[in-house]
């Protein structure tokens, strides 16, 4: 089974960049504090350090 982490949205997308906000479309994010179970690959590794104000990493799972 693939590596997985879990991501939760800790910040608002209001009065952020556009690139920002879509970021948090792109990893499934769209309501504060929502999680999501994510593949841990490097292209959404980028996209969580693109973010780190308004998401966070809950947990790591193998």
């Amino acid at each position: 089974m693939a590596k997985t982490i879990v991501v939760r949205q800790i910040g608002s997308p209001i009065r952020r960049p556009a690139k920002q906000r879509q970021t948090l479309i792109g990893l499934g994010l769209n309501k504060m504090y929502k999680t999501r179970e994510l593949e841990d690959t490097p292209s959404v590794r980028g996209m969580v350090n693109k973010i780190p104000h308004l998401v966070e990493i809950v947990e790591e799972r193998s």
